[in-house]
Formats: C-alpha cells, structure tokens, sequence
C-alpha cells in the first residue's frame, strides 16, 4: 500500500476543493434556477385567473416551485405578508391601505379587478328591511377591514345612517354564511361565493358599483407583493403579470368559453369554492383592466395621481375616521408599482 504524505494529501485536499468551487460555479446558478420557490396567498373571489392557477400556468412561466396559501380575508394575507410567510398575495384595497398605513413593507403590482357589482349589501329576507336606511339598529355581518366592511360604512354615511347605529359583526366569509343561515344576521355586504349563496333568499340593497359611481368612493382587488422579494425576483413577478394579462384577456374577449359546463368554469368554482353554475354569472360582475389600462394613470401609473394612489388614500382617509387605523400616509404611490406591468407591456 502507498501511503501519501500529509503534504501530499493536503495538496490532493487543496486541489480537489478548488475543482469543487469551479465546478460548484457553473452548477449552482442553474441548480438555484431550479429550486427557486413562492408562496402566494390567495382568497375565494371567482375570477379568470383561477383557471391559471389551477392548470400550473405560472409554474411553466416562471421555473419556480409555486405553493398556494387559501387565507380568509385580505388582512389574513396582509398580516401573512408582514410575517414573511408569502411573499405575494390578493388583498381588497381596504386591507392594502391599512396594510401600507401600518408600515407593512408591500407594494401594489397589479389590479386583480375592478369589484365594481361584485360585492353587495343583501338583507336577508324576513328582516323587513328594503333599504340601507333600513338598517337602523340591525346586525350586518363583514370581514373586517376589508373593502366591503369599507363600503359598508360608506353606503350607511351616504343613507345618513351613523354607523354605530348599527350593530357591525366581524365574521369570515364561511362563518358570515352560517350565520346567515341561522338568522344571526340582519344583512352582510359580501362577494362570491358567498354572495351568490345570499342572494338567493335576500334582496340587494346596494353594490359597490352603486356606492362607488355615488361617493367616488371605488373599491378593488388587488396582488401585493413583499418589496424585498420584488427587488430580488423581478423577472418572476414580471412573467407573473403576464399569466395573470393573459388569463384577464382570455376572458375578456372570450366570455362564452368561460360558461358553466367549461372546463374553465369548473377549475375557477375548484380553487374559489364556488358552484360552477355561478362562476359565469359571478365573473360578470366584475371589470378586469387591460394590461395597458394598468399601466395607465387610471390605475397603477402616474404616481401620486394614480386612480390607485387615490383609491388607497380615500380609503385610508376613511379608515381613520372610523378607529380601524391610526395613521394616513401623505403619499399612497409609494406602495404603488407599475415597472412589473409597464416590463409586460415591452
């Protein structure tokens, strides 16, 4: 047997680490590509994009290993952002602003919708009450802070209602349904699915689109995005923008392939929870920007002026004024960003 000296060896050692590190060189950057990951919290709003994440759409786009997180409301996914536990996520624009307001470290990339009809205030039959101003001393059941607890308070100030004369009850969309059902509640204002549940015995008072076209008051759904992930990941969120462009277009422009026997249709009821012969209805209600309106000062550009910015910061304004937040930011843009929509556009 030949025995190596401890200077040989350690030559041998020396040598075979340095081709390690030059082999680990041309590895690891592929390796890394394949193993990047994502977590993206998501509610049950009935929307196009559904289907992309049900068919692994933003997976092919992107090479990363994508996990999704079913959360309960927007401050669910605001509070899971601020924990690091996802790092983009859907949020209503009540939960944003309140987000951005306390210092949460997310941005605002892309407009999932315009809710526009797709939320409403229903009363339930059997309560007697056939308008907001109705409401006087009932029991309304919302998430709290989120963009329909917002126009709650709005369509209630608008009827001249105050709103602590009114009993507001925090509840989750499944716990707001079961209470609907054992007439704990008097009214909700909600979306789908649950929404589409109530309807059927309950009278819509109001809808968003009715309060925001009244008070200017909008609201809409949108992805936020953790800032440092943003920085560091931009290529994956701007191929994530165009999946979510690209699904918004389909249905757009083809609204008869998304009927209920569609397969389309089926994969949106899956992940949103809803029935399938509601989806088509339910997508309706909705308006979904162009990748170009995005871009545009109607929504994401323009800084300061941006309909977003304004929409955040009228919403903020009001969640102050009602004890929800503390504090209201001078400038809601800077949790505003277009590069990811305005690099889809290229």
């Amino acid at each position: 047997m030949i025995r190596l000296t401890s200077s040989f060896a350690a030559t041998r050692a020396a040598a075979a680490a340095a081709a390690l590190i030059a082999l680990s060189a041309v590895l690891v950057p592929h390796a890394f590509a394949e193993t990047r990951e994502v977590v993206i919290a998501y509610q049950d709003m009935v929307v196009p994009w559904r289907y992309a994440q049900a068919t692994g759409e933003v997976e092919k786009a992107t090479g990363y290993k994508v996990t999704y997180r079913k959360l309960a409301s927007g401050a669910d996914v605001v509070r899971a952002l601020a924990s690091g536990s996802v790092q983009l996520g859907e949020a209503g624009s009540s939960p944003i602003a309140a987000g951005l307001s306390q210092g949460v470290d997310i941005s605002l990339f892309w407009i999932l919708d315009n809710i526009n009809d797709a939320e409403a205030l229903v009363a339930r039959d059997g309560s007697g009450v056939t308008s907001v101003a109705g409401l006087k001393g009932r029991k309304i059941g919302v998430p709290y802070v989120s963009t329909s607890h917002f126009h709650t308070l709005v369509a209630l100030q608008n009827a001249g209602i105050n709103p602590s004369d009114v009993k507001i009850v925090n509840l989750r969309p499944a716990d707001l349904a079961a209470a609907w059902d054992r007439g704990d509640i008097d009214a909700t204002y909600i979306w789908d699915p649950v929404l589409a549940k109530v309807k059927k015995n309950g009278r819509v008072l109001i809808t968003s689109g009715e309060v925001a076209r009244a008070t200017g008051k909008a609201t809409f759904d949108g992805f936020v995005v953790d800032r440092k992930f943003a920085r560091e990941n931009a290529e994956f969120v701007t191929r994530f923008v165009k999946v979510l462009a690209a699904t918004d277009a389909s249905y757009r422009d083809h609204p008869s392939a998304w009927n209920a026997a569609s397969p389309r249709a089926a994969a949106v009821a899956q992940e949103s929870g809803a029935n399938a012969q509601d989806v088509p209805a339910s997508l309706a209600l909705y308006a979904f920007p162009t990748l170009s309106e995005q871009a545009s000062p109607v929504w994401l550009g323009g800084g300061a002026q941006s309909g977003a910015a304004k929409s955040l910061a009228a919403t903020a304004t009001f969640l102050k004024a009602q004890g929800t937040i503390q504090n209201v930011l001078p400038d809601y843009s800077t949790g505003v960003d277009p590069q990811f929509v305005q690099r889809a556009l290229r």
